[in-house]
């Protein structure tokens, strides 16, 4: 259950943000937001998260409701009663009763029961862990999206500003005489094209931000400022082996440490249906009172009173082949929970594998994509310096412009892609909030 009281030390921030009624709040809080902000925000008011939780407290109690078993059982009534006989109605009589009875023993039965119930809350505990991970993920995933959406509108206007440039300089040089009329329509065409990819950029910056308004609850035609992230953030996955992230895995990510409770709660399962043909032996006391005369007092000397107390062994005869049957699939529910357990580690390594792999790439990428920029930045320039001494044609400076436009594009999707991917190795071995601990606002 340590486990469990990580992601509660996760979602503790939500309960510190209750004072601020974010749940019920229409509008997005002033401000820029950083991503742990973001974070707590949508733990808040995200119902899926709820719901989750929800069914982890209905586990809890169901768990707290097989203690009873250990407990005796106390039971109380009271009659009154009329009797009608040869057409004439009797006088009233009363009663009272109190009855205990308690299971001394059942070759463990109520253990397996027990022990069931437990590992079931366990089971709920790590989904709803795991619920909690994967929405934080998204989470994240669509704020480094957002930063990447902001940071294409930041290149289109940049890239405006250059086209407009190349027009102004081409329309210059043809009244001066000094290049044909082709280059300043060339030079149009560049600029037209800028501002309808500046356009498009806004666009789906305002389809990205809905995006995140929507996971967090708040209308996606609102409006949210976010900040951009450092460079370097996080834990030192990238320095660990695959072997290495695996065995971290087995420990904390939580759909592995699910089905290994659900593997457990079907044993126990298998077990009580098999003691369920044994006896069991019980204690049991009675007292009752049943006066039948109104003016008669309570005595306790009188033959009014009754009572028992006594041992009782029970044991299943026949109840038509349902403990035989339930016992058969009791038995067959555990060997699926083993193979699932089994399915689910398979799954696991290969998501470890797939996400380390996809972070090491992404990090080459955003490494060649820096130089791409680099590159591409000192070519625009010197081909801008060209074409305004006449030693390049327009045609040259227009290939620099698009090469340095998708230069910058291609730098801010590796650049996000790198969070996004790092993420996912974190989440792949369950340990998405020590990752998170680690992130530094710009």
């Amino acid at each position: 259950m340590k486990r469990i009281l990580l992601v509660f030390a996760l979602c503790m921030p939500v309960l510190a943000m209750a004072e601020d009624d974010c749940a019920t709040r229409r509008d997005v809080p002033d401000g820029v937001q950083s991503l742990s902000d973001v974070i707590k925000l949508g733990l808040c008011r995200n119902p899926q998260t709820a719901a989750a939780y929800a069914s982890l407290r209905a586990s809890r109690f169901n768990k707290n409701a097989g203690y009873a078993s250990y407990l005796p059982s106390v039971s109380a009534g009271v009659s009154a009663n009329k009797n009608y006989r040869d057409h004439e109605w009797g006088d009233w009589g009363y009663g009272a009763s109190i009855s205990a009875s308690y299971l001394i023993f059942d070759f463990g039965r109520r253990t397996a029961d027990m022990n069931q119930m437990i590992a079931a809350y366990r089971a709920a505990g790590f989904d709803f862990s795991e619920t909690v991970q994967n929405f934080v993920y998204g989470l994240v995933g669509s704020y480094y999206e957002l930063l990447n959406a902001d940071a294409d509108v930041e290149s289109s206007k940049s890239a405006l500003t250059v086209a407009q440039t190349a027009y102004d300089t081409a329309n210059k040089k043809f009244k001066a005489g000094a290049v044909a009329r082709a280059d300043v329509l060339k030079a149009e065409t560049t600029l037209a094209s800028a501002k309808l990819a500046l356009e498009r950029s806004k666009n789906n910056r305002e389809i990205t931000k809905g995006t995140l308004l929507t996971k967090l609850s708040f209308p996606a035609d609102g409006d949210i400022a976010i900040a951009d992230m450092s460079s370097t953030f996080g834990t030192d996955a990238e320095n660990e082996s695959v072997e290495e992230l695996i065995k971290i895995a087995r420990e904390k990510r939580p759909d592995l440490l699910k089905a290994t409770a659900n593997k457990d709660a079907a044993w126990h399962k298998r077990n009580a249906a098999f003691l369920k043909n044994l006896p069991s032996i019980s204690a049991s006391g009675s007292i009752s009172w049943n006066d039948d005369s109104l003016s008669d007092t309570f005595s306790p000397n009188s033959n009014k009173v009754n009572g028992s107390i006594g041992i009782r062994a029970s044991m299943p005869i026949f109840a038509g082949f349902a403990n035989m049957y339930g016992l058969r699939a009791a038995e067959a529910d555990y060997t699926r929970a083993k193979y699932n357990e089994q399915q689910t580690a398979n799954a696991a390594e290969l998501d470890i594998f797939t996400a380390y792999n996809n972070y090491k790439t992404a990090q080459t990428v955003l490494e060649q994509t820096k130089a791409l920029l680099k590159s591409a930045t000192e070519s625009e320039k010197v081909t801008s310096g060209m074409y305004k001494v006449g030693r390049a044609t327009m045609l040259d400076w227009q290939t620099a412009q698009s090469e340095l436009v998708s230069a910058q594009k291609q730098n801010n999707a590796a650049k996000y892609d790198l969070f996004i991917k790092r993420a996912a190795v974190a989440l792949a071995i369950g340990d998405l909030k020590s990752e998170l601990e680690g992130i530094k606002d710009e």
